[in-house]
């Protein structure tokens, strides 16, 4: 491969809290054992070079004042959308500057809900989303996500038009590809959910941040692309932070073609004057989407997909009672644990330590709505995956907690 993604990373002392924080409560790595940071959701891996060269090279201009958003930004998105995904007739118009993907649900809530207004979400449940709601006093509402016979996360649209119905919903938080299942839905999965919103007449926020990192063999549908009224009902929001890891640069955009829907969502989220780029941050996207990103990010998808195939194969293999559906995209692991737990009369909460004892840094996956849930993130160097699905199989799963 011509890009770097076997270093071991020394993150340690950097402000990275992948490894400066555990996050299950009263846990501790034991004396002996290397931290293998496999929790919060983002990558252990060095980032594209032509990002490192664009923001140096701005570096080297030795002034910070106020700045509009240049022609290249624009230019760099649309190119990206046409060549990762066929996006045809998109133009700068469309695109706005946002803060972060849940900084422009939060705009968009505001513009199109009231307090106390329902939201459908699926469950499983990205947190962040789970966050944004209560902080915003909006009510959710889940429709469960369910594993068919080949355990293939799929969406219950029976379920979806009962809840928008019973509860009056008018805004929905699509996710796609999905967090935390790494379920890439199929174009005629999207154009169904689209038709049961559009008979209801919900605004749909659709987060795509995790659009480029699709495992090998699928394919990433834009929402807005399955039919005219998608297209105009929905709020897309993208990033370059998830894909080339640049969450501490901040910065992502939405793609808006209604202009009702725009403007409303702009006026709100430029009242707080606080929704705005910071120059470094928008010479990074301009950085990742280089012709040297396209490279890199499918090299990174055949990274990911050897990662998730080895730790899928072990888990299944070596870990009796743990279930989980193959990712077809993001690089997040989605563990049920509940047959494991009740086989060995275990708690979660000892089992989440278990595993940070011996220095696997996971993530309880019960916040994301669904019991006996853990969380893991593969985008690390193999050795590591390797390493850490070893201490699991000789410490935790089949060994002495």
């Amino acid at each position: 491969m011509k890009y770097d993604f076997t270093t071991i990373l020394d993150r340690k002392g950097h402000d990275a809290i992948a490894v400066e924080h555990i996050p299950i409560p009263g846990a501790k790595v034991e004396e002996g054992f290397s931290v293998i940071p496999m929790w919060v959701a983002d990558m252990n891996f060095p980032t594209l070079p032509s990002i490192l060269e664009e923001v140096s090279g701005r570096l080297e201009h030795p002034h910070f004042g106020y700045f509009e958003l240049p022609d290249a930004y624009f230019d760099s998105i649309i190119r990206w959308q046409k060549d990762r995904f066929g996006v045809e007739g998109l133009t700068r118009e469309c695109i706005g500057y946002e803060n972060g993907v849940l900084g422009c649900a939060a705009s968009a809530l505001q513009a199109f809900t009231a307090p106390g207004e329902a939201v459908l979400l699926h469950s499983p449940t990205y947190i962040g989303f789970t966050g944004t709601l209560e902080s915003n006093g909006r009510k959710i509402v889940l429709s469960e996500l369910k594993r068919d016979a080949q355990g293939v996360w799929r969406m219950d649209y029976e379920d979806m038009e009962k809840k928008i119905v019973e509860n009056r919903i008018h805004c929905a938080i699509f996710c796609s590809p999905h967090n935390p299942t790494g379920r890439v839905w199929e174009r005629a999965e999207i154009e169904k959910a689209m038709e049961v919103y559009a008979r209801h007449d919900c605004i749909v926020i659709s987060d795509e941040i995790w659009s480029d990192l699709v495992l090998p063999g699928g394919k990433h549908i834009p929402t807005q692309s399955v039919s005219e009224d998608a297209r105009n009902r929905t709020i897309a929001v993208y990033a370059p932070s998830k894909t080339f890891n640049l969450a501490g640069l901040v910065g992502s955009y939405h793609v808006i073609y209604n202009t009702c829907l725009r403007d409303r969502v702009e006026k709100v989220s430029g009242m707080s004057h606080y929704n705005t780029p910071n120059v470094l941050s928008v010479h990074a996207l301009i950085g990742a989407y280089k012709p040297e990103g396209r490279v890199w990010v499918d090299e990174l998808c055949q990274v990911l997909g050897g990662n998730v195939d080895y730790a899928y194969d072990y888990i299944t293999e070596h870990f009796k009672g743990v279930s989980l559906a193959k990712p077809q995209g993001t690089y997040m692991l989605y563990l049920d644990c509940e047959q494991w737990c009740r086989e060995h009369a275990k708690t979660m909460d000892e089992l989440l330590c278990a595993g940070v004892k011996v220095g696997v840094i996971w993530q309880d996956g019960r916040p994301f709505h669904h019991p006996w849930s853990i969380r893991m993130n593969l985008a690390v160097p193999f050795a590591r995956v390797k390493d850490a699905m070893e201490r699991l199989d000789k410490y935790v799963f089949n060994g002495s907690l």
